[in-house]
């Protein structure tokens, strides 16, 4: 059984705390360090790491130890949004595991951070106990500042752990997906009311294209704007047309496209018909492992 994780940090500007993030989960015995990558606009870091469900939930289970103990949220700002210290919490199928596991192993992983921390945590995508929470973007809504007004909320009452935020760790999404891509679109531009019209015409939620998310932000140590995006499906909308609709919604601006980003791994089959250079992609892929 190989599972993959994807947790989200709330931290892109200390080097040294994500360094050391990356070096608990590699030093989990059974677990392989795949990727990580931090941004400092976004303040946000990604983890990429696979290995059996026992080793992938002890690996998770230390990041989000470490990370309570140096992330505050009460100072941390950044164009992500974010409710918590470890942000997001996914886990993935990838070879002889089924999305049952994975729900299952959220589950579990859950309990364990809220009985261990006291941090309230929301089950979403497949593990979700309620069609309310599946979206992350309406788990997540309100940030950490709304946090405690939304916990108040009997509709939204954690799955495990108390309704109050935890003072400096906020909150965590937990959950069971299948692979998506984030797929960072950068522009020569500074006007971020270009990024976030683009990520409005291009989503899929304000009638762009399908099973794809998006939302325009500002990175100031570029000195430039950006069209982030999620993929959720790339069989119904691959990279490249997506890619070929932000710089055709950017032409309308008279706005170039300067390059573009993947953040943690991708499946092969998703550059299937286009290349990194067609991409402008700023390193190459590194592909989804399938055994």
């Amino acid at each position: 059984m190989l599972i993959e994780s994807v947790p989200n940090v709330s931290e892109g500007r200390r080097a040294d705390i994500v360094d050391a993030l990356a070096a608990v989960v590699g030093g989990t015995a059974g677990v392989r360090l795949l990727d990580y990558s931090r941004d400092p606009s976004h303040n946000r870091s990604v983890f990429t790491f696979v290995g059996g469900a026992a080793a992938v939930r002890e690996a998770a289970l230390a990041l989000v130890n470490h990370a309570v103990g140096v992330i505050d949220l009460r100072t941390h700002q950044g164009v992500h949004p974010r409710m918590g210290a470890v942000d997001v919490l996914p886990f993935v199928p990838i070879a002889d595991a089924t999305m049952a596991d994975c729900v299952a192993l959220a589950r579990e992983a859950g309990a364990a951070i809220a009985a261990r921390h006291g941090i309230p945590v929301f089950l979403y995508e497949e593990a979700a106990s309620d069609p309310r929470r599946r979206n992350l973007e309406d788990v997540r809504r309100g940030g950490f500042e709304g946090l405690a007004a939304k916990l108040a909320r009997p509709e939204w009452a954690p799955d495990f752990g108390p309704a109050t935020p935890h003072p400096t760790a906020g909150a965590i999404a937990v959950g069971a997906r299948m692979p998506l891509i984030a797929f960072n679109v950068n522009l020569a531009s500074d006007r971020l009311d270009v990024a976030q019209a683009i990520a409005r015409a291009v989503r899929f939620s304000s009638g762009g294209l399908p099973c794809l998310k998006a939302l325009g932000v500002r990175l100031d140590h570029r000195g430039l704007v950006q069209v982030s995006m999620n993929l959720t499906n790339y069989e119904r909308t691959p990279l490249s047309a997506a890619f070929a609709r932000v710089v055709e919604e950017a032409r309308g601006y008279g706005v170039e496209v300067v390059d573009s980003e993947i953040i943690g791994l991708v499946p092969e089959r998703a550059l299937e018909g286009t290349t990194a250079e067609e991409l402008r992609l700023t390193r190459p892929p590194l592909l989804l492992p399938t055994a």
